[in-house]
């Protein structure tokens, strides 16, 4: 077992068990204290990362992302809040595609705008969707079938892995480790929905796994391109084995934004 390995199994044998605790017996001021604090300090990782030597741009893009963090918690059941963050999901993950031209119009000023909406404003969904009736279980769902298939996709892509998926923004990912993420995120996303849903439909809960495994994996590509323009590895050492704490969000955002939504729609 290598270091990395084994420095990832002990970050997550502390993490987990904490993880646990917060979504089935926290109390909601707590649930949403702690991610408010981890907003912050995914902020301040980003702005780091992308002005490394401008102290006045990064306080300004973390008070600008606080700001948008406290709107969307104190904003209850917003459908409004919670379509147009839908929408950003849409517009980030397209923005993948066009990725050459945006990296020469990703100025100062589109880089705080940036880091406010990605991190300020999307992060604070996991708040939302925990304060749903619900919430609870739709958050232990979506946090499990998210680390399930990242950890398939580390292990079948360390084994299988020869062809690269997008080596200009992640060298590391596989395409092996793609199918390892969705076939991962699917199987636990159906084991665990009988325990932890009263009523489902399969077919349901196979196309909501399906389609958070692919929207985990658009958001760890979407994290890495930021991180490719910026010349960085990890977003900070905070975490051993993981970076820092943007690059353990950054495949749970997207899937709790398109969750959240996904549930006003059709389960309001």
């Amino acid at each position: 077992m290598d270091a990395n390995l084994r420095a990832r199994i002990a970050t997550a044998a502390v993490g987990i068990p904490l993880i646990v605790w917060l979504i089935a017996w926290s109390p909601p001021w707590l649930f949403a204290t702690f991610f408010f604090i981890l907003t912050m300090g995914a902020l301040d990782e980003y702005f780091a990362m992308t002005f490394p030597r401008g102290w006045r741009q990064r306080l300004a893009g973390n008070i600008f992302g606080a700001a948008l963090a406290l709107a969307v918690m104190l904003s209850g059941q917003s459908a409004a809040i919670e379509y147009f963050g839908a929408a950003l999901v849409l517009v980030f993950s397209a923005s993948l595609c066009f990725r050459e031209k945006l990296t020469a119009q990703l100025n100062p000023l589109l880089r705080t705008l940036l880091g406010g909406l990605y991190v300020g404003f999307l992060i604070p969904f996991i708040v939302l969707l925990f304060r749903r009736p619900d919430g609870r279980a739709w958050i232990g769902w979506l946090l499990f079938v998210i680390m399930a298939g990242d950890s398939a996709a580390y292990f079948i892509g360390r084994r299988f892995g020869k062809r690269k998926l997008a080596p200009l923004l992640s060298p590391g990912k596989t395409v092996a480790g793609v199918w390892g993420y969705l076939v991962g995120s699917v199987m636990v996303g159906l084991a665990g929905a009988p325990w932890v849903f009263k009523e489902f439909y399969w077919l349901e809960i196979f196309l909501l796994a399906l389609a958070l495994g692919v929207l985990g994996q658009v958001g760890d590509l979407f994290e890495s391109w930021i991180k490719r323009l910026s010349a960085v590895k990890d977003t900070s050492s905070l975490l051993p084995g993981h970076g820092g704490l943007l690059d353990r969000l950054d495949s749970v955002i997207f899937p709790a934004v398109f969750t959240t939504a996904y549930l006003r729609i059709f389960h309001s």
